[in-house]
């Protein structure tokens, strides 16, 4: 970087470089379009970004985020607590709840056994998964992990654990009208339903 570039200019480019899909270039540009902003619409972003670190956690029954805890899907009477889908990252959840045809609880796996990516079983959220299992209310552990390589070696192991440890819950998986090597979150409404309607037992 410019050596005549301002150090506060040069710490936030810095810092915004270190965002999905902004390099140096792209994070100053960011940077010099911010300073062309009112004063008050600065702060209000900048305000923004410290509240969502205080005003957001994880739900402690799915691990999604929100203002709540348990969050509103977790806390909500109407759902049916005996199955329980299991999905990779939160906007998978988000993308299947938007559809409006799965009616029970969710859990965050926290993503795919990926060894090139060194994502092993210790990084998944495996702990509240067994603990929801425990409580003993899930007759139906659906995964809903997409149809790439990682989620079926993902959707071997996890079947594997509970069939060990818990006989008696059913498990299934969505039905393969998801394309081979599709994420769960990028499927449309109708392909989701469907998927979830004739789900696989496995």
């Amino acid at each position: 970087m410019h050596s005549h570039i301002p150090e506060p200019l040069r710490a936030l480019v810095e810092q915004l470089s270190r965002l999905p899909g902004l390099g140096p270039k792209s994070a100053m540009r960011v940077a010099m379009t911010l300073l062309k902003w009112p004063e008050a619409e600065t702060r209000r972003l900048g305000q923004g970004i410290h509240d969502l670190r205080d005003q957001l956690h994880l739900c402690s029954r799915c691990g999604g985020l929100s203002s709540s805890d348990p969050c509103a899907i977790c806390n909500d009477p109407s759902r049916s607590r005996d199955t329980l889908c299991l999905v990779t990252e939160w906007d998978s959840m988000l993308t299947l709840d938007e559809g409006g045809f799965y009616h029970g609880q969710y859990l965050i796996l926290g993503g795919l056994l990926a060894p090139l990516e060194r994502m092993d079983s210790e990084s998944l959220d495996l702990d509240r998964l067994v603990r929801r299992l425990e409580e003993g209310e899930v007759r139906e552990l659906i995964l809903a992990l997409g149809a790439t390589l990682e989620a079926e070696n993902t959707a071997s192991f996890l079947k594997t654990l509970v069939r060990k440890r818990f006989p008696h819950i059913r498990i299934s998986r969505l039905a393969q009208g998801i394309p081979l090597g599709a994420e769960v979150k990028y499927m449309d409404r109708e392909t989701l339903r469907q998927s979830l309607q004739y789900r696989q037992d496995i």
